[in-house]
C-alpha cells in the first residue's frame, strides 16, 4: 500500500476551528502497455497501444496489461503470449507468439487512456459484437436477493487501499455462492476491472461464464463492454449504468443491476437471472 498511497499535508476546516494535519491520497501515475509482435513481412515491431493513469505499487501492472489485452480483443488464450515483462515502474512489454500479428486497425484506440474514461472512444455495440470471442452461454444458477444484498459489505471489507483513501475504484469477482474469488483497486474503473479480468486469466479461471462481477461504481458502456470480452453474464454495480451499457447487456443476455446498495437495487437487464426467492437468511 505504500506505493499506492501517499501522505499530503492538509489543513483541516472545522466549525470548531482549523487543524495543520496530514491526509492519504491514492496515487495516480501513468503505465505504458507495450506490444511486441512481428508484422506481415516478419519483422519485429514493438508498438504502443496505451498509456494510462493507474495506482501504482500493487503489483499489477502485468494483470492490468494482459486484462487491456483480452478486452480489446488483440488475445484470446495464454498460447497468444510468448512472454510478459515490466520494464520499469512505469511500462510493461507483451510479446504475442510468432505469427500472431494484431490487427491494430480495427482498435478504435489505442493510443491514450485517461484513468477516469475508458474505452470512451466505443459508441458502437456493433463494434464490440465483431470483436468479442465469447459465446453467450444459456445455462447460468440464478443469483438470490440474499446473496446480491451482501455483495458491497463483502467488497468494503476487501478494499485496504480504499479504506485508507477513499479514492480508489475496486472490481471484484464473485462465485455463485457468494464466495469473493479475486478483488482488484484502481484509481480507475477501467483500470480495476482490466486488473480483475487478467488476474482471473492468469489463474486459468477465463471464461468467466458462471461468475459474478460486482463494480464499485457506475455500469459505464466500457465497463460492460469488457465484462462482455470475459464472457460475465452478471454485474452488479453500486451506481447507475448508462443507456449504451443496458443496450449492450441486454444485446449480450447479461444480467445488469445498478444502484445496489442498502438492501435495494434495480434490474436493467436479465431479471431472469435472478432468483426473488430469500431463502438464504445466513447472508444477512
Amino acid at each position: 500500500m505504500d506505493a499506492a498511497a501517499r501522505y499530503f499535508p492538509v489543513l483541516k476546516v472545522k466549525n470548531t476551528g482549523t487543524e495543520n494535519t496530514q491526509d492519504q491520497l491514492a496515487v495516480e501515475e501513468p503505465l505504458e502497455i507495450r506490444l511486441a509482435f512481428y508484422d506481415s513481412a516478419n519483422l519485429p515491431v514493438i508498438q504502443t497501444l496505451s498509456v494510462t493513469m493507474r495506482t501504482p505499487g500493487l503489483g499489477q501492472d502485468i494483470e492490468l496489461a494482459i486484462g487491456f489485452l483480452l478486452t480489446e480483443g488483440v488475445i484470446q488464450k495464454q498460447e497468444d503470449i510468448q512472454e510478459m515483462m515490466q520494464v520499469d515502474e512505469h511500462i510493461v512489454l507483451v510479446h504475442l507468439v510468432p505469427y500472431q500479428a494484431p490487427d491494430l486497425q480495427r482498435l478504435e484506440r489505442h493510443f491514450y487512456t485517461s484513468s477516469s474514461c475508458g474505452v470512451c472512444g466505443k459508441t458502437s455495440i456493433d463494434a464490440v459484437k465483431n470483436i468479442c470471442p465469447v459465446e453467450v452461454l444459456e445455462s447460468f444458477m440464478p443469483v438470490s436477493l440474499s446473496l446480491i444484498y451482501t455483495l458491497p459489505h463483502r467488497v468494503n471489507e476487501l478494499q485496504a487501499t480504499f479504506s485508507a483513501t477513499g479514492g480508489l475504484h475496486a472490481a471484484a469477482l464473485f462465485d455463485n455462492s457468494g464466495e469473493p474469488l479475486l478483488v482488484r483497486e484502481d484509481v480507475g474503473r477501467h483500470n480495476a476491472l482490466d486488473k480483475l479480468i487478467g488476474a482471473a486469466f492468469n489463474e486459468g479461471l477465463f471464461p468467466l461464464h458462471q461468475y459474478i462481477l460486482f463494480l464499485s461504481g457506475r455500469a459505464s458502456f466500457e465497463l460492460i463492454q469488457k465484462a462482455t470480452m470475459a464472457g460475465i453474464q452478471f454485474v452488479c454495480a453500486v451506481s447507475a449504468p448508462s443507456s449504451l451499457a443496458v443496450e449492450l447487456a441486454a444485446e449480450r443476455q447479461m444480467t445488469l443491476i445498478g444502484f445496489l446498495r442498502n438492501d435495494r437495487f434495480n434490474i436493467y437487464a436479465g431479471k431472469e437471472k435472478v432468483s426473488f426467492q430469500l431463502l438464504d437468511a445466513h447472508y444477512y
